[in-house]
């Protein structure tokens, strides 16, 4: 007899992953673990991981994320994808060796800048200048540029990046405040020596825990590592199978989450590149096709608007007011909605110092 194998649609996909992002409804944890959950968050600039946890939390104060920024319980280093992620202290030392291979990927597009460059030696160098002190990348170019006049300045300080779990040291990340990147290696912030590299099998199920259900294409996207269908089959006997509207077969937790497609999913002020939207191959669970590609114009990105649990509008804070563009046109309870959330995420970021609007984000 053929197994029939369950089919998920688009609805179905996404309230199980907004129910493991924390989005059908705002979960009763503390920030710290909320991002151990969501295996760290989207933190190339300063202010999208608090406005991804006001999102998410009951009772999250931006407070609250400084002060483990400032207690070294939570870091910004580069990891997943090569782009900077706000993890706890713990992730941090095991989530960035698993990330390695990325960055020896990307050591290899500058190797012409770097002829002649020892990359033990630079590493050692390296080291040594940021646990002296924390260095700028301008600092640490200029440093490594007396051992090697003619490599290419950039270059060398990629390849420190590359080659060392380099931390962004507070007070940059805090919230309120303003201060350049400085580095220095996580072992020497933490304290603590560095820890083997999570395996790629308790990688897996996190991203499943937090993400799924999901393809090996998902969990690369989301990760950077390729190669995953060989963890996928070993972890075949304990995972269960789904497949979506296009036939691709989805992997997930036997006891995760999947709630019914109808279940109401409020609305949501998102940050710029929150990893809800760029953590699956196919993104149609929670970008419609037609809607593909309007959150950036140019070298300009803007923040993403939920409704009814779809991309459907983007926002900014412009002249003293809270704008938004909605893609499409909203119900009058669906305008209403976006307006309580909007003042309750001001209320909770910005003391409610802003007006809101509809009107034109994008130019």
């Amino acid at each position: 007899m053929t197994k029939t194998t369950t089919v998920l649609g688009t609805r179905a996909l996404n309230r199980a992953t907004l129910d493991r992002q924390l989005l059908l409804r705002r979960a009763p944890l503390s920030a710290k673990a909320a991002v151990e959950h969501l295996v760290g968050l989207q933190a190339q600039e300063v202010k999208p991981p608090y406005y991804a946890l006001a999102a998410r939390l009951d009772g999250f104060r931006p407070e609250e994320l400084s002060g483990l920024l400032a207690d070294r319980e939570a870091v910004r280093i580069v990891t997943l994808r090569s782009t900077i992620h706000l993890h706890t202290a713990d992730d941090s030392l095991t989530l960035r060796p698993l990330a390695q291979p990325a960055r020896d990927r990307e050591i290899k597009i500058f190797r012409k800048g770097l002829v002649g460059v020892d990359l033990e030696r630079l590493a050692t160098i390296a080291r040594e200048l940021v646990e002296a002190e924390p260095r700028t990348m301008r600092q640490l170019r200029e440093a490594l540029l007396t051992e090697w006049p003619d490599a290419d300045p950039q270059a060398l300080a990629i390849a420190a990046r590359c080659t060392l779990p380099l931390v962004q040291v507070t007070p940059r990340g805090l919230w309120g405040t303003s201060a350049q990147v400085a580095l220095t290696t996580a072992e020497h912030w933490l304290g603590r020596p560095a820890e083997p590299a999570a395996t790629p099998e308790s990688a897996v199920l996190r991203y499943l825990g937090a993400f799924g259900p999901a393809s090996v294409k998902d969990m690369q996207t989301w990760s950077g590592p390729t190669r995953m269908r060989p963890v996928f089959e070993r972890l075949r006997p304990q995972l269960v199978t789904f497949r979506d509207d296009s036939g691709v077969e989805l992997f997930d937790l036997p006891d995760a989450p999947r709630p019914d497609p109808d279940t109401p999913a409020p609305p949501r002020f998102l940050p710029e590149f929150d990893n809800l939207l760029l953590s699956h191959a196919d993104r149609t669970r929670v970008v419609p096709p037609a809607r593909r590609g309007r959150t950036w114009q140019a070298n300009t990105f803007y923040c993403p608007l939920l409704v009814d649990g779809f991309l459907a509008g983007v926002w900014r804070l412009l002249d003293g007011a809270l704008v938004v563009e909605p893609f499409g046109s909203l119900s009058r309870a669906q305008r209403d909605e976006v307006a309580e959330e909007g003042g309750r995420m001001l209320q909770v970021l910005h003391q409610g110092s802003y007006d809101l609007r509809f009107g034109t984000v994008i130019p």
